[in-house]
């Protein structure tokens, strides 16, 4: 009896230990939270702390349910330290219910259909002779630049450039790229 008892605590013990290699195998650490590639883009990033403004704009636009839809999408995430650097008062004037079409818009040109990880990005940039437009949920172009061996930046129409701070934070429905400044149509 105690052989049988034994061995079920130590299968039980080794199921938990796979099972939590496989959980973490993949994950990226984003603002203190553990990034889950078996979750949806909204799933996660509602745990991250670098995050919060844009949790907080997303849902104020109503596009909660799109990002947790299957897409796959390629998320531009700025952090709140991107919004800080926004003249003061705009983060404010978006979340204004009478702003939703704006925010919307801000929002969806940080979103672009299909799943772009680095290697991807890297290799349209290099078709494009060191840049490659993309073409924003918005409809709105965007465009992506190699600046070093492996940093790649984003400049929006406005002029405005971002730089990729972590990449490739796998998503059930597409990744996530951190960046450093908010993008503008």
């Amino acid at each position: 009896m105690k052989t049988l008892i034994c061995s079920a605590v130590c299968a039980t013990l080794l199921f938990s230990a796979a099972s939590m290699a496989e959980m973490t195998a993949n994950t990226v650490m984003v603002g203190g939270a553990s990034m889950y590639p078996s979750r949806n883009i909204v799933e996660n990033a509602l745990n991250s702390k670098d995050h919060t403004t844009l949790v907080a704009a997303v849902k104020a636009a109503g596009l909660v349910d799109t990002l947790q839809g299957a897409g796959p999408f390629t998320v531009f995430a700025p952090t709140n330290a991107a919004f800080s650097k926004l003249p003061a008062g705009t983060v404010d004037n978006l979340l204004k219910p009478e702003n939703k079409a704006m925010l919307t818009s801000v929002l969806t040109y940080h979103v672009v259909a299909g799943k772009y990880d680095m290697k991807a990005l890297m290799k349209k940039i290099k078709q494009g002779n060191g840049h490659a437009e993309l073409k924003t949920v918005n409809g709105a172009p965007l465009w992506i630049m190699q600046n070093g061996p492996h940093n790649i930046q984003l400049k929006d129409e406005k002029g405005n450039v971002a730089s990729i701070s972590t990449y490739d934070v796998q998503q059930k429905n597409g990744v996530i790229d951190v960046i450093d400044t908010v993008l503008m149509p």
